[in-house]
């Protein structure tokens, strides 16, 4: 993904003045609602983690702060002296207890569940409705292939007793009987009951016998995407080895469910598994490729506005309208207005916005391991990769190589303690990788996503462009196997005090490499482009 033309200055090509003024004057990072989101998505996975007893005793500290920073404000206030920083420090504290006093409510209705109750290891009938496809748990698991997909549950029928309760569950299951289904469909299926892995407001995990008993209809959209999603994997393995047939689906929509394990395991030693998730790279890919060919034909921008506005919305149902692909609906949107405006202190607050928006939706996502690593690649992105790119560029680098070294760099380094804490792997070629990678990622969406649409409407038009994605397909899939031949990564302790480490270390890393003003142009140079 490399930076927009918009990065360029806006001045005229004759304007020298203007371009010279805006080279003395370095673009300043709005980040006022940087405080906000630190606070509401802190305060949110305190409650989350704490309990209900936690996210009340952060929103009331909250409280207690902010009424003396209010007092301090007031003060300023009648002394004419007030500053920016005490408003933002207010705004940022009440809002944080709001999110806290939220976070406590939804903690203390997941504690007193009635599935809370129940015994665990009790069997019952449950019906559910799913909220995203069955994934197939990796490894060799007891009994089994087996999937896991979260769902709402509707209700549980215990001892001749049925209880209508709401609430998320996660549901382990036997692949037989579950992998075809489709979010939105409703089930009904026996199942013992387990504690929740993860503080993320699941209920509980039912763990299923069998394959469900009965199964209600998915509702017509899913449907439609379930089958696109069908006839776009059956066109791939017509065309494509296998290996490139599984990942295609992977690429563009996320659907690894015929991904192959060597290739699963090639790119976890590589740190490429983030190209076959659901990403804010790939919307924007395809946003940035529907405006560019709406400007290529010249059409007026609010056609083209919406016209990516429709492309957005076929996206997520294609991929599923689960929290993970809405969530990269919104941050790929904002990686595209960073990059098309080419006014990233716009793109600060957008992220930041977005950031408090989807914690209000879905409070589950404060203590998401993908939503903390896709918001700090954004972050990552928007604040460090350009000034590492014109710091190159600066140095000879072309601008090219420049801009992919400088996001894959970014992306790397903030998400580098989260991967450490959670895993413990350290790949020493992860930057050259993506690299080397980056440049076929785009073709292969763009391509892939026009077969996927074309798929379901007349097969014979989709081969030759699946033809067309083999030799990017067989680049990405070369680069991984030899890296991963490597044996370049580094195991280490899971956990906090790996992460906290790691997190040191790159934030000297960041600081070190943090780019000099440049000093301005002379007269002589202030026309160079």
């Amino acid at each position: 993904m490399t930076r927009s033309e918009g990065d360029r200055m806006t001045a005229t090509d004759g304007d020298e003045g203007g371009i010279a003024e805006a080279a003395e004057v370095p673009e300043v990072l709005d980040a006022r609602l940087v405080p906000g989101a630190v606070c509401c998505w802190a305060a949110t996975a305190v409650a989350l983690v704490g309990g209900w007893r936690g996210g009340l005793g952060v929103a009331v500290g909250c409280l207690l702060i902010g009424f003396c920073v209010a007092a301090l404000v007031v003060r300023r206030v009648r002394a004419r002296r007030t500053t920016m920083l005490a408003w933002v420090l207010l705004g940022a504290l009440l809002i944080g207890a709001g999110f806290g006093f939220a976070g406590a409510w939804h903690a203390h209705r997941v504690e007193t569940h009635p599935l809370r109750a129940v015994r665990v290891g009790q069997r019952l009938v449950a019906v559910v409705e799913l909220s995203d496809d069955p994934k197939r748990v990796s490894g060799r698991p007891f009994g089994g292939p087996k999937v896991m997909v979260r769902a709402g549950l509707v209700e549980y029928r215990l001892g001749g007793q049925v209880v209508r309760a709401g609430g998320t569950v996660m549901v382990l299951a036997p692949a037989g009987g579950w992998k075809s289904l489709l979010p939105g469909q409703r089930v009904e299926f026996r199942a013992r009951v387990a504690r929740p892995w993860r503080p993320d407001l699941t209920v509980a995990v039912l763990r299923a016998d069998a394959a469900p008993v009965a199964a209600s209809d998915p509702p017509w959209w899913q449907r439609v995407a379930g089958r696109v999603r069908g006839d776009f994997g059956a066109s791939a393995h017509r065309a494509l080895s296998e290996d490139a047939a599984g990942l295609l689906p992977g690429l563009v929509i996320g659907d690894t469910s015929a991904l192959t394990e060597h290739v699963q395991e090639n790119f976890r030693e590589t740190d490429l598994t983030h190209l076959t998730a659901v990403s804010g790279a790939n919307v924007t890919i395809l946003l940035g490729a529907v405006l560019v060919s709406m400007r290529a034909l010249t059409v007026d921008p609010r056609v083209g506005a919406i016209a990516a506005g429709a492309a957005l919305v076929m996206f997520v149902i294609l991929a599923r309208p689960s929290p993970s692909v809405l969530r990269a609906a919104v941050m790929g949107a904002i990686a595209l207005l960073a990059l098309c405006t080419g006014r990233r202190k716009q793109a600060l607050p957008a992220l930041c916005g977005a950031v408090i928006g989807l914690l209000a939706w879905s409070p589950g996502l404060a203590v998401d391991a993908g939503f903390a690593l896709s918001v700090l690649a954004t972050a990552g992105l928007i604040v460090i990769a350009p000034g590492w790119a014109d710091w190159l560029r600066a140095h000879g680098w072309w601008r090219i190589p420049a801009d992919a070294f400088a996001v894959a760099a970014a992306a790397f380094v903030v998400t580098t303690p989260l991967v450490i804490a959670m895993t413990g792997h350290l790949s020493l070629v992860a930057i050259a990788v993506n690299m080397l990678v980056e440049p076929v990622i785009a073709p292969i969406t763009i391509l892939g996503a026009i077969a996927a649409l074309l798929a379901c409407l007349w097969s014979p038009l989709t081969t030759p462009i699946l033809h067309c994605t083999s030799p990017p397909l067989w680049w990405l899939l070369t680069v991984s196997d030899r890296a991963a031949a490597l044996g370049a990564s580094i195991s280490l302790p899971t956990g906090t005090r790996s992460g906290l480490l790691a997190a040191v270390v790159c934030g000297v890393v960041i600081v070190a490499l943090r780019p000099r003003a440049l000093p301005p142009p002379t007269s002589g140079e202030s026309g160079a482009g």
